[in-house]
């Protein structure tokens, strides 16, 4: 094992050790490292004041990916690049992003400018083919004071006016050095009070769970990839979790496979990585991705850490409960598989062991005449949590519904199937008295729950209406959604 985390910060070799094991890469850019310009806003993920750059090797390429330093802990910098905004200048020759935020006038009291230049950094580090525009890489960003017209402009210029920088010409060293710190090693990092481990391989993943959660005075692991939710433990509910399993080094955890019949999205895949195979699989499920969160949370959030967490709010599971997804799982040298829809067992209770994670999660293809659809109710487009959440796979073929799935999120303690309106609808006529008896048992089987978002009465109401929804998109071929947003 090795007990310091190694990474670039800059063009420079780090080595850190001795610390916390819920250390923010914020804190430590801040306090430690004294780079200031990387600021703390929200401290959860949501304006995007401390958004940093992280460079990693994909492909034989370096990948360039704007992210959340408040949510994320130090020790998962292990082999990458950190890139903020006080590195981006050559010299005295301000960078052509930051030129760009001076020339368009991007800028007035400057708290969050660092962040937006660090978001506009990485869209312009992407391939062109697969840059997203300038308002969705900025949609995780917040500016109080100037709004994001001059924002905008700047990326305009941006595009108009690329130069490779710096950091290009170094491509290949960088590469290099990046490459050789992957030393197939187990990173244990701690201060003596807390431990951050970063197993290299699942076995030894799934050795190490076994042996920390064991004895009877062993704390319960907490797991993380991305670290979006489970940083808010830290920062805002000052949970002290020990010991913390990050997934980020085990390269088999980080796979997509696919087969005739379904795709296997591996635990450390993230949001971006996985969305071009999921959009593959249900068109609709890129309209619902990007407003999950920004392209920051995108970057680091998992597909599977958002079921493995097991809350009632988050997006993916309704949607993949809709699908007939089941879940891989690993105890030792033992392997399960469960469906989806047995996994969520009370509110913060799911079926997995202390010493048990999650491989993967298996995602079945559509079968012909099938179509899954979803709608994402919320006071805001961009990154809220829904009031509500429907999704359905439905297996309709012009007459009869053949087959049905119904799943809400944002209703009660758990993601859940409306099974008794399923049966309803199964094997009969999707016709308005259909669609009338079917709202009719969602009200009578839903029991939802009133809380700062919305009110039991209008998450029925709203249940209520999103079934009618999809009857007129599919029954009566009509549009019940607005342009660019189609999952509203």
């Amino acid at each position: 094992m090795r007990d310091a985390v190694r990474f670039m910060l800059g063009d420079e070799l780090v080595r850190v050790s001795g610390i916390s094991a819920s250390l923010s890469v914020l804190d430590w850019l801040r306090g430690t490292a004294r780079l200031t310009g990387t600021k703390e806003g929200c401290n959860e993920g949501d304006c995007g004041a401390c958004t940093i750059v992280l460079v990693r090797p994909r492909h034989g390429r370096l990948d360039y990916r704007a992210v959340n330093a408040c949510t994320l802990l130090v020790g998962m910098l292990d082999g990458a690049q950190v890139l903020t905004v006080e590195h981006l200048a050559d010299g005295a020759r301000l960078h052509m992003v930051q030129q760009a935020m001076v020339d368009a006038h991007g800028s007035q009291c400057g708290f969050c400018t660092p962040g937006f230049v660090m978001s506009l950094y990485a869209r312009a580090k992407q391939p062109k083919s697969e840059r997203v525009d300038a308002a969705e890489a900025l949609a995780g960003n917040l500016c109080r004071c100037t709004g994001y017209a001059p924002i905008i402009r700047a990326a305009a210029m941006i595009d108009a006016h690329e130069a490779p920088d710096q950091w290009d010409r170094r491509s290949k060293e960088t590469l290099a050095r990046l490459e050789a710190l992957h030393d197939g090693t187990t990173l244990c990092l701690g201060d003596g009070d807390t431990c951050f481990m970063a197993p290299a391989s699942e076995d030894e993943l799934a050795h190490l769970l076994v042996q920390h959660a064991g004895g009877k005075d062993a704390g319960r692991p907490t797991l993380v990839a991305g670290n979006t939710d489970v940083g808010l433990w830290i920062n805002k509910k000052l949970m002290r979790l020990d010991p913390i399993f990050w997934l980020g080094g085990i390269d088999s955890l980080k796979q997509i496979a696919e087969s005739n019949d379904h795709i296997e999205i591996g635990a450390g895949v993230t949001y971006s990585e996985a969305q071009a195979k999921l959009v593959g699989l249900f068109p609709e499920t890129g309209a619902l991705i990007t407003r999950i969160g920004g392209v920051q949370v995108r970057n680091s959030g998992t597909v599977v850490g958002n079921i493995a967490n097991g809350s009632p709010i988050g997006d993916m599971s309704p949607l993949l409960l809709a699908a007939g997804a089941s879940l891989g799982l690993r105890r030792g040298e033992h392997r399960r598989k469960l469906a989806l829809d047995e996994f969520f067992l009370s509110y913060g209770v799911q079926d997995r062991a202390p010493d048990e994670f999650i491989t993967h999660v298996s995602v079945p293809r559509l079968k012909p005449g099938a179509v899954l659809k979803a709608w994402k109710i919320s006071k805001r487009a961009d990154q809220d949590i829904s009031c509500v959440m429907m999704a359905v796979w439905l297996d309709y073929d012009g007459a009869r519904i053949n087959d049905i799935r119904l799943a809400f999120g944002g209703m009660a303690g758990v993601v859940c199937r409306a099974r008794a309106c399923e049966a309803r609808l199964r094997g009969g006529p999707w016709t308005r008295q259909t669609l009338a008896a079917a709202q009719a048992q969602l009200r009578e089987e839903l029991q939802p729950i009133s809380d700062m978002r919305a009110s039991a009465g209008y998450r029925l109401d709203v249940a209520c209406n999103l079934l009618e929804r999809l009857y007129i998109e599919t029954v009566e071929r009509a549009p019940t959604r607005l342009p660019d947003a189609s999952l509203a």
